[in-house]
């Protein structure tokens, strides 16, 4: 019972932050839009990116378009979503060096609620959009013989990748705490995580599917549920159940994610200033 209202004072506190955030960006409603818009309009150069390259190509990978773009779209979406949530968990850094992460401590409200909400950006409702308007076009585009189960396999996607991204941005939260700031070592597993999975797996040698499979399961957000509902195989042998495993990948990410986070709050040895 302690844990469970742990749990709701931290989504209440999580909710009144944000919401102070989300108040003051709206206070001049055309800088939000135009930075909303200019938001969308970058993110959408990686999927100019990928357009040139099929510009000069059939295929990449042997995936087509159509196909890219559903793993794009739901890359970016999910990614999108976790950004949005806890994009803030990045600039943990900053704070213990310049000693504010201290008064977050003794505040009576939990650590990861303050960090998470800190400086929630409405803005970045842009990357959301961007991905849900190229996974859009890649469904009606894809060829694929829908079925139910695969049609209620695409928004399962979308939200368990966006759990799995979310435990991979407080993990490396925490890594920060540990190794004093490291806010790029966290980058390249959440940004640079995103970005990878982009691309089919087919154009990555195995030792790297492996990876992103079983060590650190980003596979998971789109690779391999993506791969059944396409109907291609997948480059590392896997058990057709493990299909539909994301909602369990991102349960256990999050479990991970919650030790290593206790783990280095435990840790954490004050600036003094």
């Amino acid at each position: 019972m302690a844990e469970r209202g742990a749990v709701w004072e931290g989504l209440r506190a999580y909710r009144l932050i944000a919401g102070m955030w989300v108040r003051s960006s709206m206070t001049y409603r055309t800088s939000f839009a135009v930075t909303v818009v200019g938001n969308l309009l970058l993110t959408g150069l990686d999927f100019v990116g990928i357009l040139l390259m099929f510009s000069q190509v059939d295929r990449l990978g042997g995936w087509a378009l159509p196909e890219v773009a559903f793993l794009y779209g739901l890359s970016v979406t999910a990614f999108g979503i976790a950004d949005l949530v806890l994009g803030s968990m990045d600039a943990l850094g900053t704070r213990m060096r310049d000693g504010s992460f201290d008064v977050l401590l003794v505040r009576p409200v939990p650590v990861l609620a303050q960090v998470g909400a800190d400086r929630f950006a409405l803005r970045r409702l842009g990357r959301i959009t961007q991905g849900l308007a190229v996974l859009g076009w890649a469904l009606s585009a894809v060829d694929v013989e829908w079925t139910a189960a695969k049609v209620l396999l695409v928004p399962v996607m979308v939200l368990s990748g966006a759990v799995i991204f979310g435990a991979v941005f407080v993990a490396g939260a925490a890594f920060q705490i540990v190794a004093q700031d490291a806010a790029e070592v966290q980058n390249a597993f959440t940004y640079g995580g995103t970005t990878l999975l982009q691309y089919p797996p087919t154009v990555f040698g195995k030792d790297l599917v492996r990876g992103v499979t079983f060590t650190l399961p980003l596979a998971f957000v789109n690779w391999v549920p993506a791969a059944h509902v396409l109907g291609r195989p997948y480059p590392v042998a896997l058990p057709g159940w493990t299909a539909y495993a994301s909602p369990l990948v991102a349960a256990v990410c999050c479990a991970a994610a919650g030790l290593v986070w206790r783990s280095g709050l435990r840790a954490y040895r004050s600036t003094g200033s």
